[in-house]
């Protein structure tokens, strides 16, 4: 298994998402990796408080957006796993969201690390589902459900930022 941040893999072409492509600016810029045993995936982020819903409390729209992108992230990493590849190999196993549910159990502290744990449900084909937790402080605050696909064709922007 290759280390690093599983989003550190992606071709250029495909790391302009606002979550966790590296090459967004102004883009969240998650990172995900396997866990110590390799069995589940981890991604850590502090929101600042421009992340504010009520004060003191994270955005909604942020734990979503959070949930989104780790889960395909580890929906990456699982079907490279799942295939006996590499991350960053050819061909990369790049994942979209077909599908995103979001439960919210607690209100979530802004003022420090989110932890969210990424569990494989299922792989079938090119589709993906990946389980998601986002604790604060140890306490369970959201719970995802990500059904992420792979495209049949990646978009080629031949490196430029699509916002150019």
């Amino acid at each position: 298994m290759k280390h690093g941040a599983f989003q550190d893999h992606y071709s250029d072409e495909t790391s302009y998402c606002y979550g966790c492509g590296r090459f967004n600016e102004h883009g969240l810029r998650i990172k995900s990796y396997w866990d110590e045993e390799g069995v589940r995936t981890v991604c850590r982020f502090r929101p600042s408080r421009v992340y504010t819903a009520l004060p003191g409390y994270v955005y909604g729209g942020l734990i979503a957006s959070l949930i989104d992108c780790h889960g395909t992230g580890s929906a990456a990493a699982f079907a490279h796993h799942a295939s006996g590849l590499e991350l960053g190999s050819d061909p990369s196993l790049r994942f979209v969201t077909a599908s995103l549910h979001v439960d919210f159990l607690a209100p979530t502290p802004i003022e420090c690390e989110l932890v969210l744990l990424g569990f494989l449900d299922e792989i079938k084909g090119r589709r993906v589902v990946v389980r998601v937790e986002l604790r604060a402080k140890g306490e369970l605050c959201a719970k995802g459900r990500v059904v992420a696909v792979r495209p049949r064709r990646l978009p080629i922007n031949n490196g430029k930022s699509p916002d150019r």
